[in-house]
């Protein structure tokens, strides 16, 4: 027989009560999250660190530069001190953390020769590869952050909406005629604009280039694969880093440009043409606004109307050639029994007069 101890019920609770706050601790502790991951995480989000993005090994990261990386850190003490008991780590060692983390990974460049017609490399080259030597440097080395970072939520709302968007698009015949009218004007007035703009881009840059000899985009990003909502709108272009052009190619291209303008001058289609193209347009697009299911159907049941007429016509045809046949047959027999009487009778009289 075994026999327990008699212990209070006091004691039992003060035995396993701390063991419970423990247990619970220790797993709290393990779900929660790195700093150096939620460091990685807010100086990423955070605006004032310049970053660009590029392709790595077929993929799209974002990246920063080291130098980049070191002026940001010191203008922000605040974020080391999310650290907690690493806050007193230099800034070379809190990146070399990361890195070993593999939170970021160091890049290079992959074109590492100037292009004709540059003084000097990229500042923010498009395409990266790994860098072998894996340590922090601020001298052109560039950082890509190795984490899928959070989505924003008016992105999560946006990914929501274009299902919606795809509905609208396919519903468009059948909007009322003032809804159509008011997309078709909106949409031509956003692809004027797109044109208007770039046709000005490419004036300016062509009578700066050939006048002053300088390259000067206005909105430079404009038709980047890969910018930032503020970069693709930027209006005033980069400093031009390009050898100024000889004036022997300035002298020629603005030859061959007079001679463009000429020749579009002189081969200008007439009124006439114009009108006509226009016309042509016009009834494209009206016939666009004005379609709608009733007038489809209603094409519809036309064509099946028709085609039961011609189906009862050519019925009608067949009947009265049926029975056209039919009378012109019992003619026929009726002719023929008439000629056999009277061949019969003919051959009667003969006989009668013989005796």
């Amino acid at each position: 027989m075994i026999l327990f101890p008699m212990c209070k019920k006091s004691s039992w609770s003060e035995v396993y009560f701390p063991l419970a706050l423990n247990t619970f601790q220790f797993q709290k502790q393990a779900v929660k999250k790195d700093v150096f991951q939620i460091f990685a995480e807010k100086v990423r989000d955070h605006k004032e660190l310049e970053s660009r993005w590029a392709v790595l090994q077929e993929t799209r990261v974002e990246y920063f530069r080291g130098k980049d990386f070191i002026s940001f850190l010191r203008n922000h003490p605040e974020l080391i001190a999310l650290l907690e008991s690493d806050k007193n780590l230099e800034i070379e060692d809190i990146a070399n953390t990361l890195l070993r983390k593999n939170l970021i990974v160091r890049c290079d460049r992959v074109v590492k020769t100037v292009r004709p017609g540059k003084r000097k490399l990229s500042t923010w080259p498009a395409h990266l590869e790994i860098y072998s030597d894996q340590v922090f440097s601020d001298n052109d080395a560039f950082f890509a952050w190795m984490f899928v970072n959070r989505r924003p939520l008016w992105q999560t709302l946006l990914s929501f909406c274009w299902p919606v968007l795809t509905l609208a698009i396919c519903l468009f015949p059948v909007y009322p005629h003032q809804v159509k009218l008011l997309i078709l004007y909106f949409c031509a007035g956003v692809l004027l604009l797109i044109l208007c703009l770039l046709l000005l881009r490419a004036v300016v840059f062509g009578v700066v280039w050939i006048l002053l000899g300088k390259r000067v985009w206005l909105f430079p990003n404009i038709l980047a694969e890969e910018a930032t909502l503020k970069e693709l709108f930027q209006f005033w272009p980069q400093k031009d880093e390009g050898e100024r052009p000889k004036w022997t190619a300035r002298l020629f291209y603005a030859m061959a440009a007079v001679l463009v303008i000429l020749l579009l001058r002189h081969h200008a289609p007439d009124e006439a043409a114009r009108l006509r193209y226009q016309k042509r347009v016009s009834n494209i697009i009206d016939d666009v606004l004005e379609w709608n299911p009733r007038l489809a159907l209603s094409s519809m049941m036309d064509k099946q109307t028709v085609f039961n007429v011609t189906d009862s016509n050519n019925v009608t045809d067949d009947t009265h050639e049926t029975d056209s046949n039919n009378v012109t047959d019992d003619t026929h027999e009726a002719m023929e029994d008439t000629t056999e009487a009277e061949t019969i009778s003919e051959e009667i009289d003969d006989g009668h007069h013989n005796h």
